[in-house]
């Protein structure tokens, strides 16, 4: 599915206002995570807050992560921007922004120019200081041009706070309680965990591929995330829609896409070849994955460059 053809890109990152906004919220949601823990939990509460966590860690993963940022799958314009919708309403900001973030990530990764990079920086700014830093709030919108052209979705770009609202508000129809476990602590329980596969995927784990960086699969990562802790996997082959690459390897993201690909809503499901499998592979080539970046990839593009999507899938 082309973007719309004619139409410039309009999409712009937040500025002043928005970052004493993202700051305020955060702090925010902090508190409120404290205060649902301490008016106490129901199991009516707790299996709330384990539906909008589950709900949403998919569209993080499977929306936000392996649709736009690296289009492991293809869908429809109209389930493009349901997908989309869906994925504001874990309040990580809007897709456009997201995406183009993590193909900056990939391109640097555990460089000098790594947005979190655990091994450059430290785990506080790899895990969170990264984002509420001012340095990133226009980071490589350049890298998101293939989707940049689809006015719905510049909207949502520039409103992605409607999706937490419209959340925030279903879940005080139920109340007080109801609000601060189903949006206030599952929000709060969301941004950690999705951020640990920043800050922990890098130093803790096992290495199955040769990639010139440190990420490391981790199966306790995986679960929390539904799937996105098999992170080596991942940085080897970074278009597969599954990052578990074998049947032991728990990937509940790639579970519900592979469903919604029986039912037709996403097709052109992106898995890894054999021979993608089978190389670059540790225990063969019987040395430590090589570290040090090509001249190539360490190279750092002049402030107006265009790098196309492709080039950093």
């Amino acid at each position: 599915m082309p973007p719309p053809t004619g139409l410039r890109l309009v999409v712009r990152s937040p500025r002043g206002l928005s970052w004493y906004l993202n700051t305020a919220s955060i702090v925010l949601i902090h508190i409120g995570a404290v205060a649902a823990v301490v008016r106490g939990v129901t199991w009516r509460l707790a299996l709330l807050a384990a539906a909008t966590y589950f709900v949403r860690m998919f569209a993080v993963t499977a929306v936000y992560h392996r649709y736009f940022a690296h289009r492991s799958y293809r869908t429809s314009r109209a389930m493009q921007l349901v997908l989309a919708f869906l994925g504001t309403t874990c309040a990580q900001k809007g897709p456009l922004w997201w995406a183009s973030a993590h193909r900056a990530h990939h391109k640097y990764s555990d460089t000098e120019r790594d947005l979190h990079s655990p091994a450059r920086s430290g785990f506080w700014h790899a895990h969170m200081g990264w984002w509420l830093g001012r340095d990133h709030e226009s980071q490589h919108l350049g890298l998101i041009k293939d989707f940049a052209g689809y006015p719905e979705l510049v909207w949502l770009e520039a409103h992605a706070w409607v999706g937490p609202v419209v959340l925030a508000g279903l879940t005080l129809l139920g109340g007080v309680d109801s609000f601060l476990w189903g949006f206030m602590f599952s929000t709060c329980l969301l941004a950690h965990c999705t951020f640990t596969i920043n800050s922990l995927a890098h130093v803790f784990g096992s290495r199955r591929y040769a990639t010139t960086d440190t990420s490391r699969n981790n199966f306790l990562l995986a679960l929390i995330t539904l799937g996105e802790g098999w992170h080596n996997n991942h940085h080897h082959y970074m278009n597969s829609a599954n990052q578990g690459f074998f049947w032991w390897e728990i990937d509940i993201s790639f579970y519900v896409l592979w469903a919604l690909e029986k039912l037709g809503l996403i097709w052109d499901v992106r898995r890894p070849p054999r021979h993608v499998l089978e190389r670059h592979l540790l225990a063969r080539v019987g040395e430590r994955a090589p570290l040090l970046l090509t001249p190539e990839r360490a190279g750092i593009p002049a402030p107006n460059a265009v790098v196309i999507a492709d080039e950093c899938p």
